[in-house]
């Protein structure tokens, strides 16, 4: 892990590059717990779980350090922690998973901003929306009472070059313009992109982008605590 210092100087390079209007989310998914309190103190905000297992941990310990975003699969059983634990769930990915968000929403007396995570490439190693089930499901979710749809999540295929996600980043971005017109309502946000495209899927509409290696440099998986 970097210092701090270095941590604060690629957010800060990062958040010029990126502008007021976008958010930079700190992806921590291989960041273990004991190194967490570099991230508080180079002033990171938002960071990204991919495990609701791992966050449990460090929402323990740095649970008002930072507003927590959901960015992985969600397993429906874990879905009360993660009502409990995030500010955003941005991975919803069927009709079921929103029911049971709400579900547990409610159980909380809480309301839960969610983005719908769409497969735009049909990769059946990837979750997420097909395009058409997602519009045809849409109106159902955004029907339950305790769920806020906020916008769109996607994931494009690995690619070497950044140019070549544009095309999957433009698509999130029509797809939001359906949404809209199905909903009859604006959704502020796209999260898409990271560390190697960001620039891009700004480019094209971007309002949330996931930085893991450009923030921390590559990561070797671990699940040491």
């Amino acid at each position: 892990m970097p210092s701090p210092e270095v941590i604060r100087e690629r957010l800060a390079r990062l958040q010029e590059e990126v502008g007021p209007a976008v958010t930079v989310v700190a992806a921590t998914k291989y960041v273990p717990l004991r190194e967490m309190a570099a991230l508080v103190e180079a002033g990171v905000r938002v960071v990204g779980e991919n495990r609701a297992q791992d966050l449990e941990a460090k929402h323990a310990e740095y649970g008002d350090a930072f507003r927590w975003h959901f960015i992985g699969h969600l397993q429906s059983n874990k879905c009360r922690d993660a009502v409990h634990l995030f500010q955003m769930i941005q991975s919803v990915d069927s009709l079921s998973l929103a029911q049971e968000i709400n579900k547990r929403a409610d159980e909380a007396a809480k309301t839960m901003p969610v983005l719908l995570e769409v497969n735009l490439a049909g990769e059946a190693s990837k979750f997420g929306y097909p395009p058409k089930a997602l519009l045809a499901d849409l109106n159902r979710i955004n029907a339950l009472p305790r769920i806020e749809v906020h916008g769109l999540m996607t994931v494009p295929p690995w690619t070497m070059g950044a140019e070549n996600s544009r095309s999957y980043f433009r698509r999130l971005r029509e797809m939001k313009l359906q949404c809209e017109q199905v909903l009859g309502a604006p959704l502020p946000h796209l999260s898409m992109g990271m560390s190697g495209d960001f620039e891009v899927a700004i480019e094209e509409g971007a309002t949330m982008v996931r930085i893991g290696t450009a923030l921390f440099g590559p990561r070797r998986m671990t699940k040491t605590p």
